[in-house]
């Protein structure tokens, strides 16, 4: 049986989101802008959703926008935010270690004129808060940091950053990326005083295609796309319902966090227990990471990406090596992090969920200790 350890990249969609999305698409398949009663009924189960992702959230349901994932998210509040401050000043900070679409949209951004700081972070890729308090000062008009990193699982100082802002008496809005956060820790916008956070779908066992935008009340951002009422605006078109019910339908499956993550935790722990007894391996998640995701160091001869290939083909077992929206390509979590180019070049990404085993645990360190051992550096 196949060993499924890169819930980082996604999730198996629960039973309860595959019957919402069924449902949806074979019953209520009304368009929820319509005003008969097969569109308002419809609207009724955008409703439920757009509400179960608040109640995870912490929000009120007027504050979820929702959009086609988290690329999107970031995308609209990276750009949304910096078109509604543009007045007020220049400078953007953000994190090398970023996932993808805030990068690149960052990268955009500084093409037009904004200056961006990229703040760099330590060999265990923790980033600290005198770092973003020297980075931020009174032109600067959006922080954008992730909560945990989707590689390494490092935890970076997000609920600091509201505070940093105000010292520095700057005009900026506050995004985080919390998509490797939602459904794993206890976390809420106003808690850790964000105007803006991203959330996904298909990392809490939902479908693909469905993320939103937490918009705090009162916070302005422009839209990025024209053409209809929907999402008030800021995101119009035909809502995606059925991946939305989807949506709403893992969030309000999610089980007691607290508990999920001390029966994660103790995988990791064991995970580590286990690899650790292979000779050469080296572990670039540090212990204060999050336990869902464990980045390792494989002493074999081959490259990340062929150990993942070996792994999958002859094994079984699926990992990554980094974030999935890359496609193979090099790590800069790990390049940023300054990590020799043995380590950076054949490290890999475990994640887990929670429907993972200490079984699957064993037939993966199995299979790495058999790689290792046939394949040394």
């Amino acid at each position: 049986m196949a060993v499924y350890l890169d819930n980082s990249a996604t999730t198996k969609p629960c039973r309860e989101a595959v019957d919402a999305v069924n449902y949806m698409m074979t019953e209520n398949y009304g368009n929820p802008s319509s005003l008969h009663s097969a569109g308002i009924e419809a609207a009724k189960s955008l409703i439920s959703a757009r509400e179960a992702v608040a109640r995870v959230l912490g929000c009120e349901k007027d504050e979820i926008y929702f959009t086609s994932g988290a690329t999107e998210a970031n995308n609209l509040a990276l750009f949304g935010a910096c078109a509604a401050k543009r007045r007020a000043g220049n400078r953007i900070v953000t994190t090398a270690v970023e996932h993808e679409s805030v990068i690149a949209a960052a990268d955009e951004l500084e093409k037009q004129g904004f200056e961006v700081i990229r703040l760099a972070p330590d060999k265990h890729g923790n980033i600290s808060v005198s770092d973003f308090a020297g980075a931020v000062n009174d032109k600067t008009i959006l922080v954008s940091a992730m909560y945990i990193n989707n590689e390494i699982g490092s935890v970076l100082p997000v609920d600091k950053i509201r505070r940093i802002i105000e010292m520095k008496k700057a005009p900026a809005l506050f995004h985080t990326d919390c998509v490797q956060a939602l459904g794993k820790i206890k976390f809420s916008p106003k808690k850790l005083g964000a105007d803006l956070v991203s959330v996904t779908a298909h990392k809490i066992h939902g479908p693909k295609g469905a993320g939103a935008l937490y918009i705090k009340k009162g916070v302005r951002i422009l839209p990025r796309t024209f053409g209809g009422e929907q999402e008030k605006r800021m995101r119009p078109g035909t809502e995606a319902s059925p991946l939305i019910a989807g949506f709403g339908a893992a969030a309000a499956a999610l089980p007691d966090i607290q508990a999920q993550g001390a029966a994660v935790k103790g995988l990791n722990s064991y995970l580590r227990e286990l690899l650790g007894k292979i000779d050469g391996v080296e572990f670039n998640s540090d212990e204060n990471a999050s336990p869902y995701i464990l980045n390792v160091y494989i002493p074999t001869f081959m490259r990340s990406q062929t150990i993942v290939q070996e792994l999958s083909s002859k094994y079984e077992v699926y990992v990554s090596n980094g974030s999935a929206c890359a496609k193979g390509k090099k790590s800069h979590v790990l390049a940023a992090m300054r990590l020799s180019d043995e380590v950076a070049d054949k490290s890999i990404r475990i994640s887990f969920s929670r429907y993972n085993t200490r079984h699957d645990c064993e037939v993966c360190a199995a299979a790495i200790k058999d790689i290792t051992e046939k394949h040394p550096r």
